[in-house]
């Protein structure tokens, strides 16, 4: 019987023999491609980076497979080609989000190191008193806005998100719970769809309606908070929900096989196994709202100064920053200094310091973004529950 095996074992692989060749052979038929593109292109008089790659890439894919095919075989041929077409994808993908960072980083970045009158006072002055093209300021009253009115925002939609994520999963599961369950998802589904503008007049006409009449143009950080809540809301039930799900029923049936209560459980098993989850989803909330423009507009309005109350007064954001800036466009220079009006300091006047001061204010919100989901994953890391094999 072993020897029927034995005899069979030859024919059922290739005749030719197959090998897989080093990695570095894709890259020399990559650098080929990229050549051949190159000079196809020059004697066109078309040359250009973009079309170089995209040319060079097809080309890539064509003399890649057919050498995999003659020194591979058939089978790791259409692997190869396979491999190359979703790294392809992957760096198509890749590229705006690069392309974008490399253009924040660069023009930002030298705003931010460049900032009058120290490197980096751009993070520690507001814009009082900054006129015309005034190459100063900075988006101190702009960064601490955005925090104030985010934190109450997360303070407003984190509970009622968790608290409605919990219902949907512990409770929504009979009765009149099961169809009052079917109606808040179908909200929920409907409020993740609601346009930013839609959510700024609900936060304005909901403060104004009990406003008297001469105060109608009151702006306040908290109708802001209360327009990004409606737009983090959805986010934070979805993902909270999903993670909740996760969770094994074993777990919620052992702790009530020895007699925990069921909110005790929620608390000290369900919710602590899904916090790693649940804290993403919390995080990927405040990314979602942190830069949002439109319902600010409506909402907080633009100031030029720092502003601490939530309930007096408007408030500076970075978002509306960006927008005031870019919209102010290149500065009219009269002279080659400006005076401050409020201290007297005397700048150098910049034709371009608005649309720097916005790509500073960018790249601001970038690393505010990234702070908060690098604090989101130390979080998960350290208060995750740990599973040992």
């Amino acid at each position: 019987m072993s020897t029927a095996i034995d005899n069979e074992t030859p024919t059922m692989m290739r005749s030719s023999g197959e090998r897989r060749l080093p990695w570095y052979h894709l890259v020399f038929t990559g650098l080929i491609g990229a050549a051949i593109a190159a000079v196809l292109l020059l004697a066109l008089d078309a040359f250009s980076i973009a079309s170089m790659l995209i040319l060079g890439f097809i080309l890539h894919l064509v003399m890649g497979y057919l050498y995999s095919l003659v020194r591979e075989g058939r089978r790791w041929a259409m692997d190869r080609l396979m491999m190359l077409i979703v790294i392809g994808a992957f760096a198509l993908a890749m590229f705006p989000l690069v392309s974008l960072l490399w253009e924040v980083i660069s023009r930002g970045g030298a705003r931010v190191i460049a900032a009058s009158p120290t490197p980096f006072a751009f993070w520690t002055t507001d814009m009082s008193g900054i006129i015309g093209g005034a190459d100063a300021g900075g988006v101190l009253h702009a960064t601490i806005g955005t925090l104030l009115i985010t934190l109450w925002a997360s303070v407003i939609s984190i509970p009622i998100g968790l608290f409605t994520a919990i219902f949907l999963v512990e409770y929504a599961d009979q009765g009149w719970r099961r169809v009052l369950g079917k109606g808040v998802t179908f909200l929920v589904d409907v409020m993740t769809g609601i346009p930013s503008i839609v959510a700024g007049l609900f936060g304005l006409s909901l403060f104004l309606a009990f406003l008297p009449d001469g105060q109608q143009g009151v702006r306040m950080g908290i109708m802001g908070s209360v327009a990004l809540s409606l737009l983090m809301i959805p986010t934070v039930v979805r993902s909270s929900e999903e993670m909740l799900r996760l969770v094994p029923m074993d777990l919620r049936e052992a702790a009530y096989a020895l007699g925990v209560p069921k909110w005790l459980t929620i608390v000290r098993v369900v919710l602590r196994t899904a916090v790693a989850g649940l804290t993403t989803g919390i995080t990927l909330a405040i990314a979602r709202v942190i830069g949002e423009t439109a319902p600010l507009l409506l909402t907080v309005g633009m100031v030029t100064s720092i502003n601490w109350s939530m309930f007096d007064g408007r408030m500076a954001t970075l978002p509306t920053y960006i927008n005031q800036q870019y919209r102010n466009g290149s500065a009219n220079c009269m002279n080659d200094t400006v005076t401050n009006p409020v201290n007297q300091e005397v700048y150098a006047c910049s034709v371009t310091t608005n649309i720097d001061r916005a790509w500073a204010a960018a790249l601001t919100l970038i690393i505010i973004v990234m702070v908060l989901n690098i604090i989101a994953r130390l979080v998960s890391h350290y208060f995750s529950p740990k599973i040992s094999r």
